[in-house]
């Protein structure tokens, strides 16, 4: 055995003996054997021992070069525990999937995990020996521990690291500096990463939880190291970092003054540098020259984020609704765009015209602004030659092209992709220039005040220019590819005025033909898409003219609940261009010959190309709409918007009429003695859509007693945690619901056997609902109470289709589900009871009698042409 292997298991067993000693105690020896073996094996490297107050943070040994390169981490544990459990836990199991060499040791075992896998594991000893026979343990498997050792000391990251593979090794190591670092130290309440929070969450964000930023300063660390590595031109490490980045993305600056200058903590230092040295080993360069290369290939860049996000937290990018927009996409859009303006505006440069105004509100990785500046500068030279390109950036399109982005990691994204496409048109940016684009929540108005934070100063500038360009610019062309997110994180005083009242002379979304919108459930107007929709609706109104060139959601085409939206579009707007590109999976979308129909977008919902112009002047007749329709595969899609344009494309004109206003061609020949007849609602006016309980698998079952035995469950606190009934039965907390709040409901209820009902679940399927507001996401009591009362008789029915049969009408006696009738999203039942019994609440509800629900107009009618009065 060699000097070193012995020397360490003479120490390590001599501390064993003594029986006190604690697993801290073992770090030195190990430390040293470690040195000396990679000295021994012609390696130079440093061994740091990580202090871990808990079982957060990064594991307890880092080796690496001392520059930038990380060879990998080890583990240790105190001597004889019991490394199967280990392996198996939920701490090590964090490690294995976020480093790709690590050691887990007990200091007498030893065992090397590669990319999450058991490779290699040599027993130099057995623990037992020193610590019950108290002798020193002969040594077994010394050459399996040499060899474990050299492996691990070889590791290196490949160098041909994929634009994916890249983004998901970085995904894995941010999320482990969010949760076991960032989050940890913040929690403390102290020090300089707390107050970078405070000044986050008063000067940028209002409302910003300590989670969120844990989240947004992770992947600002990230993708500033990123756009830092780029402009490497040699090793890079952390240190180097604050050098690289331009003074002129402040944000970005101010961050990695206290990363790289500063004084993080041990292990954020650790885990940075982690994430730096992965930077290191791939070839950057290579990656992102590969998309200028490629002519019409894919960009990496634009997929890398995407890659990264799915990755990092699949949650906030459906939650957010983030999804990257396919190229064929943006370049019809940014064509469709140049024409208009020059053909709608007389602008015969079209993008290039140095009147031209541009914003992209919810920018992601800029693709659309990028596709913008490319044809702008393809039509100038096209038109004036080479000689006046980086004139015309700086007169034009510097000072002219805006955007917005609230997410940290594109922003950083888009700034270093802008600087490399400014770069192969051959008009970089200069020392001190910066493009135009904005780390700012689109969708809030409030200037945050100039202030001088120390080493955050450039947030409060950030916002400043911003909330000049929302409020003050008058911008002629807004473009992309908003979010779609159907319960919007973005809500405030100012999104609310927006859509619901008249703003500037737009007419709100909650009004349709000079009344109110009168939808109980009016929360689609809500998403995401259709705030961005008015946003951009808003800005060219007020300016005057304009053009809103957006793909979204395709849902308030046809949706009555946007019936006022699509009446104020009409009344701002003087031509809407619609191109259905369809792939609603949800409404099963078939192409009319009944083929596949796919999304452009890896997403269920469909989408649709909007193209609004408002060309100026005096007000007229609403709109000109024309709509066009693809179906079909989405390499199909693709390969069609790449060889049409708005010319081309089969727009056809449709005349919109009240009340729904529909964006979409319907057969309008009978529209006016159709609407003659009364509806439903008018004849049944108590109604609402059938219950919601979002929480099926719990508050449904086939039998009462099943149900019965799940609120015992649900009660038993003391032997079933939240987290094993939560697993049990899918439950999940949400805003606005949380389990422990339920079940503390839920058990102060006297019987609560008494709130288990009959329910009418899918047509002819009645199961039993444990009908309670606590686990009842929509109990719609106002009209369900109705059926519970007593005898009763409810029509079934839907208020849209989403395919062409209508076969959507059913009866029921008890309580609904509200996918009774169909469970396909846009055919929700509505439940129209025949009766209405009185308030348990009504003073003197003893003296009343159950009524019919029916209009007060509808039975004088009725004896009118019978010649007798029905009984309902």
């Amino acid at each position: 055995m060699n000097k070193p292997l012995n020397a360490y298991l003479v120490s390590v067993a001599t501390l064993t003996q003594r029986g006190d000693a604690r697993e801290e105690s073992f770090y030195p020896l190990l430390k040293a054997l470690l040195e000396e073996t990679a000295q021994a094996q012609g390696r130079a490297v440093q061994v740091t021992v990580l202090p871990k107050p808990t079982e957060a943070g990064n594991p307890d040994f880092r080796v690496w070069d001392g520059s930038h390169q990380v060879i990998g981490y080890i583990e240790a544990k105190a001597p004889g525990t019991k490394l199967d459990l280990v392996e198996t836990s939920e701490q090590l199991q964090r490690y294995l999937h976020t480093f790709p060499n690590v050691v887990l040791t007990d200091f007498y075992e030893f065992r090397l995990y590669r990319q999450g896998n058991l490779v290699e594991r040599a027993l130099l000893a057995r623990p037992f020996i020193a610590q019950t026979l108290k002798v020193r343990p002969p040594a077994e498997q010394v050459e399996a521990l040499q060899r474990l050792f050299e492996t691990f000391f070889a590791f290196a990251l490949p160098p041909t690291l994929t634009p994916e593979m890249l983004s998901v090794q970085l995904a894995r190591r941010t999320r482990f500096l969010r949760d076991q670092v960032i989050g940890p130290e913040l929690a403390q309440g102290e020090g300089s990463l707390y107050g970078f929070y405070q000044a986050f969450q008063k000067y940028l964000i209002s409302g910003l939880t300590e989670e969120q930023f844990a989240d947004l300063y992770a992947q600002t660390i990230t993708y500033g190291l990123f756009a830092a590595r780029t402009r490497a031109r040699g090793p890079f490490n952390r240190q180097v970092a604050y050098s690289l980045i331009p003074s002129t993305i402040g944000i970005l600056r101010d961050v990695f003054q206290f990363i790289s200058l500063g004084k993080p903590s041990p292990q954020m230092e650790a885990i940075v540098d982690d994430i730096a040295a992965v930077l290191n080993a791939a070839d950057v360069q290579a990656i992102l020259e590969q998309y200028y290369k490629q002519g019409k290939g894919d960009d990496p860049i634009l997929h890398f984020y995407e890659t990264f996000l799915a990755e990092y937290d699949p949650d906030t990018r459906e939650r957010r609704g983030v999804y990257y927009t396919p190229q064929p996409v943006v370049r019809y859009i940014v064509r469709a765009v140049h024409h208009l303006l020059q053909t709608r505006f007389a602008l015969a440069d079209g993008l290039a015209d140095e009147g031209v105004t541009l914003l992209d509100p919810a920018a992601g990785t800029l693709t659309f602004p990028a596709e913008a500046i490319r044809l702008a500068f393809q039509e100038f030279t096209g038109k004036y030659g080479d000689g006046g390109k980086e004139t015309f950036l700086r007169q034009h399109i510097l000072p002219h092209f805006y955007a917005f982005e609230l997410l940290m990691a594109p922003y950083a994204i888009g700034h270093m992709k802008i600087g490399y496409l400014l770069e192969a048109l051959g008009a970089p940016l200069r020392e001190g220039e910066r493009f135009q684009f904005y780390l700012t929540n689109a969708l809030e108005m409030e200037d945050l005040q100039q202030v001088a934070i120390p080493g955050l100063s450039s947030l409060s500038e950030e916002s400043h220019h911003a909330a000049q360009v929302k409020r003050n610019e008058p911008i002629l062309v807004i473009l992309g590819n908003p979010p779609y997110s159907g319960l919007s994180a973005n809500q405030s005083e100012w999104t609310e005025r927006l859509l619901k009242q008249d703003v500037d002379g737009a007419q709100s979304y909650y009004t349709v033909d000079g009344g109110p919108l009168g939808e109980k459930n009016p929360k689609w107007l809500q998403d995401d898409y259709v705030k961005f929709l008015r946003f951009a609706q808003w800005k060219i109104h007020r300016a005057g003219r304009g053009i809103v060139a957006m793909i979204t959601n395709h849902g308030y085409l046809d949706n009555p609940t946007f019936r006022g939206m699509r009446q104020s579009l009409l009344e701002t707007f003087d031509e809407i261009y619609i191109l259905d590109l369809h792939g609603n999976s949800l409404k099963r979308e078939t192409a009319p010959g009944g083929g596949a129909d796919e999304n452009v977008f890896d997403i269920r919902q469909g989408v649709a190309i909007a193209l609004m112009v408002k060309r100026g002047g005096v007000a007229g007749a609403p709109a000109q709409v024309h709509h066009a329709d693809q179906y079909g595969p989405r390499e199909q899609k693709y390969a069609w918007l790449e060889t049409h344009d708005l010319t081309t494309a089969g727009y056809q004109p449709i005349a919109p009429q009240a009340p729904f206003y529909f964006f979409v061609p319907r057969h309008t020949q009978n529209l006016r003695g159709y609407q003659s007849w009364p509806s439903v609602p008018e004849i049944l006016p108590v109604n609402s859509v059938g219950i919601v309980t979002a929480r099926d698998g719990f508050a449904i079952a086939f039998e009462r007693r099943e149900l019965r035995n799940r609120v015992l469950q649900f009660c038993d606190v003391k032997n079933l945690p939240d987290d094993v009934l939560a697993q049990a039965y899918g439950l999940k907390d949400k805003a606005g619901w949380s389990l422990p709040a339920a079940r503390k409901h839920i058990c102060a209820e006297a019987n609560p056997d008494d709130r288990i009902h009959p329910i009418l679940y899918r047509p002819f399927d009645v199961r039993y609902v444990f009908y309670h507001e606590a686990v009842i996401e929509r109990p719609r009591l106002e009209v369900m109470r109705h059926m519970l009362a007593g005898d009763n008789l409810a029509l079934m029915t839907c208020r849209q289709l989403s395919q062409a049969h209508w076969a959507h009408a059913l009866v029921s006696d008890r309580i609904t589900d509200d996918c009774m009738v169909s469970n396909r999203t846009r055919e929700r039942g509505y439940l129209f009871p025949l009766y209405l019994y009185p308030s348990a609440a009504a003073p003197d509800m003893f003296h009343q009698q159950r009524k019919p629900n029916l209009a007060e107009w509808l039975l004088p009618r009725l004896s009118e042409a019978y010649g007798f009065t029905p009984a309902p």
